[in-house]
């Protein structure tokens, strides 16, 4: 055997474990679920001093403490309304690498109470919402959100009532209040009374997981 025919086995046996090793990187990262969370402040993590204390990353951090192998994308903008989000969700798709995304939670609502905006405008988009990610085949959870009381009983009604029938009409799985356990808890709530402190990302978290977890499972 001459040294150049020596040279090339070894290039190409070289060259043969690189692409096994690429390969098998690409197909671990491929079987890693992902949970996309689209939402607005409330899982921005809005008002936190401490990044690591945002609703996605404490749920990542509680996931894999729970043995459970999710990446959770974070896919939530301050301020955005259900529209907004919409408008928006394809390209956070694409950007999140949607092939690898299996799981989505569906956080919004409050902005569009706040700015009074109809109902029937927000459920449009929702269901919009739902439509482009299942499909894409991603299990969908809908968590619900409440009108401030002072936007009157009726509108109030009219508001929850969007967010029962959407997860009934197209059967995903429904959590009723995202901010259940601390809305109207001051200890739980930073200054402005509407985002939670950091102990309250935890309750939220604490409250929804049995749900995520019907979600995964």
């Amino acid at each position: 055997m001459n040294y150049h025919t020596h040279f090339k086995k070894i290039t190409v046996t070289s060259l043969l474990i690189f692409c096994l090793l690429l390969l098998s990187a690409v197909q671990a990262a491929a079987i890693t679920p992902k949970l996309f969370i689209l939402g607005d402040s409330l899982t921005a993590g809005y008002g936190l001093q401490n990044p690591d204390d945002s609703f996605p990353n404490k749920l990542s951090v509680k996931l894999k403490a729970l043995g459970k192998d999710i990446e959770v994308i974070d896919a939530g903008i301050s301020g955005d309304t259900s529209t907004a989000a919409n408008e928006r969700l394809l390209w956070a798709l694409g950007d999140a690498e949607a092939d690898n995304v299996q799981y989505a939670i569906i956080e919004l609502g409050a902005n569009d109470a706040f700015r009074a905006i109809s109902p029937a405008q927000t459920k449009l988009a929702l269901q919009d919402i739902i439509d482009k990610l299942a499909g894409q085949n991603i299990k969908i959870m809908l968590a619900g959100m409440f009108a401030p009381p002072n936007m009157g009983d009726e509108y109030e009604a009219e508001f929850a009532a969007i967010f029962t029938q959407l997860a009934e009409s197209n059967d995903v799985l429904f959590y009723p209040f995202f901010l259940d356990g601390v809305a109207g808890d001051l200890a739980l709530n930073q200054a402005d009374g509407i985002h939670p402190t950091p102990e309250g990302v935890e309750v939220i978290i604490v409250n929804i997981m049995p749900s995520l977890l019907e979600l995964i499972k």
